[in-house]
This record gives structure tokens, sequence and C-alpha cells, in this order.
């Protein structure tokens, strides 16, 4: 029985993720750390509210880590808001995880995640990659979907047209252009819940592997 940490269950997939880690056997007690109280409340679950830019207070021992959190540059407004989330509070919330006793960790990043990238959404993913890499936990696995499919709380006009356009496009990429496919939130929360309960080395997962994982 795992004792589970869980950041970004107010969004699309961490709160997918958080319902099925409370279902889950393998399961003990899910902490979920969060700037506001979420609408749920469960006899496993215990909620602390933090400030991903404060430094956090000891959390106890914990075994694993989920890390849903990130938003979008027209949410946060600013390219250094968003860099405070994708970047600061990700790696704020690892090393709280870490200091927990925390060996196996999985986080959802995003297709073409590269420190080096010209694209500063995706440069930022990669950074917070690298860096969440360079703590050395035991089990790390990294998702990189590509167009997450699923109802999300606020409103992402371009988003939904995209999503309305996948099944279409889907198809036609092919090879190593396979990863960029659309995947439901569902699979992407699975695999996260998955990555963080199993012990392997994880790694970093596209589209057809996080697939599979979620399927374990």
């Amino acid at each position: 029985m795992a004792r589970l940490l869980i950041s970004g269950a107010s969004g699309l997939v961490g709160k997918i993720a958080l319902w099925h880690a409370l279902d889950d056997a393998r399961v003990d007690q899910v902490v979920s750390l969060g700037r506001r109280p979420l609408p749920i409340q469960h006899p496993k679950l215990e909620q602390r509210i933090v400030d991903f830019a404060a430094p956090l207070s000891a959390l106890g021992n914990f075994d694993a880590a989920c890390c849903a959190l990130g938003t979008t540059m027209r949410v946060a407004g600013s390219q250094a808001a968003f860099r405070a989330v994708d970047h600061g509070a990700v790696l704020a919330f690892a090393r709280a995880a870490k200091a927990a006793g925390v060996r196996r960790f999985a986080l959802v990043s995003s297709v073409g995640a590269d420190a080096a990238s010209g694209n500063f959404y995706l440069a930022v993913k990669g950074e917070a990659e690298r860096d969440l890499a360079d703590m050395s936990f035991p089990a790390l696995t990294i998702l990189r979907p590509g167009l997450i499919i699923g109802a999300r709380a606020e409103r992402r006009p371009l988003e939904k047209l995209a999503q309305k356009l996948a099944p279409f496009f889907d198809p036609l990429l092919q090879g190593q252009w396979r990863r960029y496919r659309s995947i439901s939130a569902q699979d992407v929360a699975l695999a996260l819940l998955n990555g963080a309960l199993q012990d392997n080395p994880g790694g970093i997962l596209e589209h057809d592997a996080i697939r599979r994982l979620a399927r374990l």
C-alpha cells in the first residue's frame, strides 16, 4: 500500500488521476497539495493548501508522487507567470516530495518539450523535465502527451476546435509523427498514476507508450 502525493488535482488530468487513486487498492492515503480546496471529500484524501512560491513545510513520509501542475499562456497572462507554474511550482512540489522520501515521481509534460526549443512553452516544459531529472528520483516517469481530449472547466475555444478536428487528423500522423496524436485525459491520468505506483525506472513516454502504461 502506498502513500501518494498529488498536485494539480483541480485540472483535467489531475482530477481524473485523483479519483482513480482514491479508488485504487494500491493506494492507502492521498494527500493533495494545491492553492485552493477541492470540492471532494473521501476517507483516503487529505487536502493541504499551499503556496508553491514559498518554502513548503515538511509533509511527512510518502512513497510516490503525481504532478499534473500546468497552465496556459492565456490563463497565466505573462511568460513570467507561466514559468512560475510550469517550472517553479513543479520543481517546488518535486523538492517537497523528495524531502518526504518519495522514490517514484510521475509528471505530465508535453510532446515536443525541449529546454533548447525556440518555442517558449516547450522550452519551459523541457527545463522542468531537465531539472526534475537532476533530482535523481529512483523512478521518474515523464509523460509527453499531444492534444489531451476532455472537457475542461475553463474556456479554451482553440483547443475545443482542435479536439473536434483530431479524429480526422490523427490517422494521418504515422511513424515518428504518431507522438503528436491526440490522447484522452483518461489515458494520461491512468498512466500518470500507474507511473507513480510502479517500481520501474520510468523514462520519457509519448503517445503509444502512455496508452500502454494506462492499460496496465
